[in-house]
């Protein structure tokens, strides 16, 4: 395990990441978790928003489990870039 608070898991099913500037008024949340369907595959199941409110949900399908990890090591990557950090780090 790597003493990084910023470094993530090797296949994580589930993320939470945030954004805070202050300065701009920014106070943003991004959740994604991998979870199973009842047809087999599995859904990664992503919602964002602003911290404090509910937020919006958008639920892409997946036909295995490695597919929707994929998609959520992809988006992570790009939350990353954009300024986002994990929530508990």
């Amino acid at each position: 395990m790597s003493d990084d608070p910023n470094q993530l898991e090797v296949f994580p099913t589930a993320l939470d990441l945030k954004r805070v500037e202050l300065t701009l008024n920014m106070r943003r949340f991004y959740r994604m978790s991998v979870q199973p369907d009842l047809f087999g595959g599995a859904s990664l199941v992503r919602e964002w928003g602003r911290i404090g409110c509910r937020g919006r949900v958008l639920i892409e399908h997946h036909a295995d489990e490695g597919q929707a990890v994929t998609a959520l090591m992809k988006l992570a990557a790009v939350k990353t870039r954009r300024g986002y950090r994990s929530a508990d780090g």
